[in-house]
């Protein structure tokens, strides 16, 4: 049995857990015009900004100038959710020390940096660490360089379903030996070149009020807003958790599975529904033990009503309540799915879902109970969360309480 027992967060509506779950089931939202840069010239120009973050609060002064911001992001959430675990590194077998995350968007921000001083003053005067702070897995080689995670190491790119697949390669990792796993999601593509490559989807919002621009399953949704952050978490096997006197275990990783979806041009449709009941066949429960749904939301009509229809298949219409809360954070590609596990944990142990802040119109083609304007009080025995990656990215997990 892998359980997580440490919670890291950073995102819109809060740095920490408690902040970012004191905001949620308020919810309060943390979408707002985009401050990092001027967006006037973009069709996009709302985000979910992390504000009240300072990376030098979280990194390691000679580590600031060498890494992007989605980095900083999981320093920080690896920190807290070490801290939160009651777990040193230190204390576990060096190559028994695991991590596995997910990134989509790259370091973006510090490459666009380091081309501008390309640009402007010639080849020079680009950091020797350009060739390593935009890539993809320098989150997973920083977090195994500062805690000395010298186990098994993963990084994985598919875009909003990434943070689910970490989890899932984090839990064969410790199947197969390893007995701590550092995992979850962070991305920052809140830069003029980043939004670009978002921008070419078609995707995004263009809507100015942040009330009413990432309206999953409502009648008015026009596409999605972006935003930057994650959650990171520590995983163990229960066994050792127990063994070691973890102070909290706040559930358990029951079901994992992922699909693809054939190409359009096939004639066949979306494979979500086949990888929700994968999770739940892997979890060894059926439909109807399933308490709670974090759905993936993408605020676009069309996927929204694939994502409906798949739960419908599966459960029923309005056949179990479904909360979509980062529609208060927008979606945080690779981070998103990570915030959305944190969620579900944080909603068993608390016996609460957190709303789906600004829908209150839900579309005729979405028959979903969804929780809306107010937390619903619900015990959550299990929970499902699913979550999407353009492309054709399907993942579910299925979380069950520690109790």
């Amino acid at each position: 049995m892998m359980v997580i027992t440490g919670l890291g967060v950073v995102a819109p509506t809060g740095v920490g857990v408690a902040d970012y779950w004191a905001t949620t089931l308020a919810g309060k939202s943390g979408i707002d015009r985009i401050r990092r840069f001027d967006p006037s010239p973009y069709t996009t120009q709302l985000a979910g900004e992390v504000d009240d973050f300072e990376s030098a609060d979280h990194v390691p002064a000679k580590l600031l100038a060498q890494t992007d911001r989605m980095t900083h992001f999981a320093f920080a959430g690896a920190d807290m959710a070490l801290a939160d675990a009651g777990a040193d590194p230190a204390d576990f077998p060096e190559y028994d020390r695991a991590v596995v995350t997910a990134n989509s968007a790259g370091g973006v921000e510090y490459g666009q940096h380091e081309l501008q001083k390309m640009w402007s003053g010639g080849p020079m005067r680009v950091s020797a660490y350009m060739s390593v702070a935009w890539f993809y897995a320098a989150t997973t080689g920083q977090l195994s360089i500062h805690h000395g995670l010298r186990g098994p190491c993963g990084l994985i790119a598919t875009e909003q379903a990434g943070a689910l697949d970490a989890i899932g390669h984090a839990r064969r990792q410790l199947r197969r030996g390893a007995r701590l796993a550092v995992t979850g999601g962070t991305d920052a593509p809140l830069s003029p070149a980043c939004m670009v490559a978002q921008l070419a989807t078609g995707m995004l919002s263009s809507g100015a009020d942040p009330t009413a621009a990432y309206l999953p399953f409502d009648s008015r949704a026009a596409g999605y807003v972006p935003g930057e952050g994650g959650a990171i978490m520590i995983m163990e096997r229960r066994e050792d958790a127990e063994r070691r006197g973890a102070e909290r275990i706040y559930g358990e990783v029951a079901g994992y599975a992922a699909t693809f979806d054939p190409a359009p041009e096939s004639g066949r449709g979306p494979t979500l529904a086949r990888a929700i009941r994968g999770a739940l066949d892997d979890a060894g429960i059926a439909p109807g033990d399933v308490d709670a749904v974090f759905a993936d939301g993408y605020g676009v009509p069309d996927l929204d009503r694939q994502e409906a229809k798949a739960l419908t298949e599966v459960f029923g219409p309005r056949g179990v309540p479904v909360t979509v809360p980062k529609t208060a954070t927008g979606r945080m590609y690779s981070g998103g799915a990570a915030l959305d596990v944190a969620a579900a944990l944080l909603a068993m142990r608390d016996g609460v879902l957190p709303p789906t802040p600004h829908v209150d119109e839900l579309a005729a083609d979405c028959p979903l109970d969804l929780v809306r304007t107010e937390p619903r009080e619900l015990t959550v025995r299990h929970a499902l969360v699913c979550a999407r990656g353009v492309g054709g990215f399907n993942s579910a997990l299925v979380l069950r309480t520690a109790a």
